[in-house]
């Protein structure tokens, strides 16, 4: 029973940002208190305590929807992350959810990276999600692992258009 409550579903996700390099795509990702910017399915994300891309520094972050009689949003799904580190030098950064009501993580500790990849054709960035987090009640690892992957590809076509529209 011990070893299975000490499980962790190790997960790992790419999407690529086309004509792009890591060096455009830090400046985005590096401001910890945005996330809702980039991630689709965020309406809401801000700091409550500490500097952005400060290690230490807690997000919050929400999925709010329109109350069934139209009159009002009601949050409901929240998390409160910590950043943990920052590497400015690697362009990566990790953080945890230190409290959530989202999917049913009690814990996780996720990693993000843009790195240089080469298409055929042009330059482009990968942009890599590392997790480790606990079963969820409800999901299989794969399932957990296609929805990221599919989160993670919106949030790439948001900084794609965003680059493309700065002349990036």
């Amino acid at each position: 029973m011990a070893c299975e409550a000490e499980k962790k579903w190790e997960i790992k996700v790419s999407a690529r940002v086309r004509d792009s390099s890591p060096n455009q795509i830090w400046p985005l990702l590096q401001d910890f208190f945005n996330l809702n910017e980039w991630l689709p399915m965020l309406d809401v994300c801000y700091g409550v305590e500490g500097m952005s891309g400060q290690p230490g520094c807690i997000r919050y972050s929400a999925v709010t929807k329109i109350s069934t009689d139209g009159s009002e949003e009601v949050v409901t799904d929240w998390a409160l992350e910590k950043l943990l580190a920052i590497d400015p030098v690697n362009k990566s950064f990790s953080y945890e959810i230190v409290d959530s009501n989202m999917l049913g993580f009690k814990s996780l500790v996720e990693t993000t990276e843009p790195a240089q990849v080469k298409d055929a054709e042009k330059g482009a960035t990968a942009v890599t999600w590392t997790s480790v987090a606990n079963p969820i009640e409800g999901w299989t690892e794969k399932g957990l692992t296609e929805f990221y992957g599919s989160a993670l590809q919106g949030m790439a076509e948001r900084i794609e258009a965003a680059l493309s529209t700065q002349g990036a």
